[in-house]
């Protein structure tokens, strides 16, 4: 299942999801709801509110100071790198 926000709800990338199976919880954005006709996309609430979850624990992380990620490892970025 894809979990995304409504910047990823273009109908080529769902066209593209349904042809391999793939399930999408994918809001519609307000402004382009009734566009194009037919029926509008299933959106299963429960497991986009579980994205939004992950999502805030991952920037929680992100934010917090002491867990390092790759790119400041390098020794480029490295304070004790010596120029």
């Amino acid at each position: 299942m894809v979990l995304a926000d409504k910047a990823y709800s273009s109908r080529t990338l769902r066209e593209h999801l349904r042809r391999r199976g793939i399930r999408a919880a994918i809001p519609v954005p307000a402004d382009q709801r009734g566009h194009q006709g037919g029926r509008p996309p299933a959106f299963d609430r429960e497991a986009y509110k579980q994205r939004n979850t992950v999502e805030r624990c991952i920037n929680r992380l992100k934010q917090w100071r002491g867990l390092d990620t790759r790119c400041d490892k390098t020794a480029t970025t490295s304070p004790d790198s010596t120029s």
